[in-house]
């Protein structure tokens, strides 16, 4: 099985947000992630899942499913919610996010799992955040989504885009690097992980000279001006192929390139020979654990790609403990304790003496005692903080060959 490091639709994301940040956003007013709700719930738990993607995509679909249907199983082996089995709601793939958001609010959802696209995520939110229903989403890694409205009811189990700039920063830091370079695609995704990039170097003293915006046929000529720097951080989603061989044409070797998950990509013969040897490249996330993956496994033989599975199974995970600290099943009281139970720090969102459990099972048998939880998942530290971000990301780094293909060989971990 394998975890790919899918591609976002920046522009689309782009031109969504700025609706959700001006004054005239439909989402809820509020802070849900602080509040005292009153109990609203009716004493079953239910779950929705939002399964977006579509056409070459739509893999993405099946292994969120499977995550979130073991997290369900694994809690009503423990019991259920109240001694009730927790509910997930009839799914329907590749539905508009909108209409598909209302459905799930109409028919009960107590916490929705969801969507995958960043470009999606303001319609969800705005549908669910007016009925009080927290949206939890396993994959959105737009920077802005951190400040759209949405009244508290919005989280992600997915570190923000500009995280791995910083990630790439303490990859070139630990290969000696004194000085960078920061090529970044042109748009708004390319800019906030270059600006995140930039920041980290300033804070861990890391020189930065010969950095630049690109379009894909200029990429050659920024790379070209980068040439004298240690390390050259390569950012971009998408046409990676094209990319790399200007960057390759314009003289850089490989041993210099540190390239973001959005050109990571098996490339062998299509780039010429030794183009990447010695480039590191990083893709969100961790690799599932071998027992995870056995359980996926049990539940849905056929699942042959993983991306994303640790982070929906996170996300479950979180709003079905969460139900669990409010002895409530309302959304409003959900949303209230996320911050709680996935071990964020922030004023009037904690209880005290929280013990650190991973995995589902393990902290909802703490819970049984009554033992406040610090839950760890599949995806590491979650940690939200006051905006429903991990305030932990974690990244698996590859090393090319001289046959253009990466190597899994280490982690790299930077907190918010």
């Amino acid at each position: 099985m394998s975890r790919r490091a899918p591609k976002a639709r920046a522009a689309a994301v782009a031109g969504v947000l700025a609706l959700g940040l001006s004054a005239t956003a439909c989402g809820a007013t509020g802070e849900a992630r602080t509040a005292h709700p009153s109990p609203s719930g009716d004493g079953v738990l239910r779950l929705g899942l939002l399964l977006d993607s579509t056409g070459d995509s739509a893999y993405l679909n099946d292994a969120q499913r499977a995550a979130v249907v073991l997290a369900v199983q694994q809690a009503n082996a423990a019991g259920g919610y109240g001694g009730k089995p927790v509910e997930l709601l009839p799914v329907q793939p590749g539905s508009d996010t909108a209409a598909e958001s209302r459905r799930l609010a109409q028919t009960g959802a107590d916490a929705v799992i969801g969507p995958t696209d960043s470009s999606r995520a303001p319609a969800a939110i705005d549908v669910l955040s007016k009925a009080k229903v927290p949206l939890i989403s396993p994959a959105n890694r737009a920077a802005a989504l951190t400040g759209y409205r949405s009244g508290g009811f919005y989280f992600r189990t997915s570190a923000p885009e500009g995280a791995e700039g910083a990630a790439l920063v303490e990859l070139a830091r630990r290969s000696g690097a004194k000085r960078i370079a920061v090529l970044h695609q042109a748009g708004d995704h390319g800019k906030a992980e270059a600006d995140a990039a930039s920041a980290a170097a300033r804070a861990a003293g890391v020189a930065e000279s010969g950095s630049a915006e690109f379009t894909g046929h200029s990429a050659g000529a920024a790379a070209a001006a980068a040439k004298g720097a240690d390390a050259v951080l390569v950012i971009g989603q998408g046409d990676g192929q094209a990319i790399l061989a200007s960057v390759a044409d314009a003289g850089v070797p490989g041993s210099k390139l540190l390239l973001s998950s959005g050109v990571y990509g098996r490339y062998g013969s299509a780039l010429a020979d030794h183009a990447l040897d010695g480039a590191r490249a990083l893709v969100p996330g961790v690799y599932p654990t071998p027992e995870f993956q056995a359980d996926l496994l049990e539940h849905a033989p056929d699942l042959k790609d993983l991306t994303f599975a640790g982070e929906a199974y996170d996300a479950a995970s979180l709003a079905i403990l969460a139900a669990g600290a409010a002895k409530d099943d309302g959304g409003a009281s959900i949303a209230s304790k996320l911050i709680d139970v996935s071990g964020g720090d922030v004023a009037g969102a904690m209880e005290g003496n929280r013990q650190k459990c991973t995995g589902l099972p393990a902290c909802l048998a703490l819970q049984a005692k009554g033992t406040p939880v610090d839950y760890e998942g599949q995806s590491g530290p979650i940690s939200f903080d006051e905006h429903g971000d991990v305030t932990t990301a974690r990244f698996m780094a590859f090393t090319y060959g001289a046959d253009n293909q990466p190597v899994r060989d280490g982690d790299v971990t930077v907190a918010r």
